[in-house]
Protein backbone atom coordinates (compact mmCIF):
# COMPACT_ATOMS: atom_id res chain seq x y z
CA UNK A 1 0.00 0.00 0.00
CA UNK A 2 1.24 2.92 -0.62
CA UNK A 3 1.07 5.67 1.73
CA UNK A 4 -1.99 8.56 1.15
CA UNK A 5 -1.95 10.22 4.39
CA UNK A 6 -0.11 13.50 4.00
CA UNK A 7 3.37 13.20 5.92
CA UNK A 8 5.65 15.94 5.96
CA UNK A 9 8.69 13.57 6.14
CA UNK A 10 10.28 10.04 5.92
CA UNK A 11 9.84 9.07 9.90
CA UNK A 12 6.13 10.31 9.78
CA UNK A 13 5.60 7.31 8.73
CA UNK A 14 3.82 3.99 10.27
CA UNK A 15 5.27 0.66 9.98
CA UNK A 16 2.74 -0.11 7.50
CA UNK A 17 3.27 2.63 5.28
CA UNK A 18 6.34 2.28 5.91
CA UNK A 19 6.46 -0.86 4.58
CA UNK A 20 4.24 -0.36 2.24
CA UNK A 21 6.83 2.78 0.20
CA UNK A 22 9.23 0.29 0.43
CA UNK A 23 7.43 -2.41 -1.95
CA UNK A 24 6.17 0.36 -4.08
CA UNK A 25 10.19 1.69 -4.59
CA UNK A 26 11.01 -2.05 -5.38
CA UNK A 27 8.27 -2.19 -7.69
CA UNK A 28 9.18 1.09 -10.08
CA UNK A 29 12.72 -0.40 -10.29
CA UNK A 30 11.02 -3.34 -11.61
CA UNK A 31 9.23 -1.42 -14.18
CA UNK A 32 12.29 1.06 -14.98
CA UNK A 33 14.58 -2.15 -15.35
CA UNK A 34 12.64 -3.57 -18.08
CA UNK A 35 12.75 -0.39 -20.01
CA UNK A 36 16.04 1.51 -19.47
CA UNK A 37 17.99 -1.28 -17.89
CA UNK A 38 19.57 1.10 -15.55
CA UNK A 39 23.60 0.15 -13.60
CA UNK A 40 22.36 1.74 -10.79
CA UNK A 41 20.05 3.62 -8.61
CA UNK A 42 20.40 7.07 -6.28
CA UNK A 43 17.09 7.13 -3.88
CA UNK A 44 16.83 10.54 -1.96
CA UNK A 45 14.54 11.85 0.98
CA UNK A 46 14.86 14.75 2.52
CA UNK A 47 13.39 14.99 5.42
CA UNK A 48 13.25 18.00 7.73
CA UNK A 49 14.64 21.89 6.82
CA UNK A 50 18.49 20.81 7.97
CA UNK A 51 18.36 18.46 5.79
CA UNK A 52 17.21 20.03 2.80
CA UNK A 53 13.63 19.46 2.46
CA UNK A 54 12.15 22.58 0.68
CA UNK A 55 8.28 20.76 -0.18
CA UNK A 56 7.16 19.58 3.21
CA UNK A 57 5.55 16.54 2.27
CA UNK A 58 6.86 13.11 1.71
CA UNK A 59 8.25 12.34 -1.62
CA UNK A 60 11.36 9.81 -2.82
CA UNK A 61 13.63 10.13 -5.71
CA UNK A 62 14.17 7.20 -7.40
CA UNK A 63 16.94 7.90 -9.71
CA UNK A 64 18.48 5.42 -12.35
CA UNK A 65 21.75 5.65 -13.06
CA UNK A 66 24.26 4.59 -15.83
CA UNK A 67 27.91 4.07 -15.85
CA UNK A 68 29.85 7.45 -17.08
CA UNK A 69 26.58 9.45 -17.06
CA UNK A 70 28.48 11.95 -14.90
CA UNK A 71 32.85 11.30 -14.31
CA UNK A 72 32.71 10.86 -10.55
CA UNK A 73 29.35 9.44 -9.15
CA UNK A 74 30.43 10.13 -5.71
CA UNK A 75 28.29 12.51 -3.83
CA UNK A 76 25.17 11.46 -5.23
CA UNK A 77 22.75 13.22 -7.58
CA UNK A 78 23.52 16.82 -7.22
CA UNK A 79 26.72 16.21 -9.56
CA UNK A 80 24.23 15.37 -12.69
CA UNK A 81 22.81 18.85 -12.87
CA UNK A 82 25.82 21.23 -11.69
CA UNK A 83 24.01 24.23 -12.78
CA UNK A 84 21.05 23.16 -11.07
CA UNK A 85 22.58 21.88 -7.53
CA UNK A 86 21.35 25.19 -6.01
CA UNK A 87 17.91 25.18 -7.36
CA UNK A 88 16.37 27.82 -4.68
CA UNK A 89 19.63 29.84 -5.49
CA UNK A 90 17.68 33.53 -5.16
CA UNK A 91 14.59 32.46 -3.75
CA UNK A 92 16.06 32.24 -0.05
CA UNK A 93 19.60 31.73 -0.05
Amino acid sequence: MVPTRHCEGFFDLNATEAAGLHAFINQTRIKIEESFHPDAYNIGVNSGAAAGQTVFHLHVHLIPRYLGDVADPRGGIRGLFPAKARYWYGTED
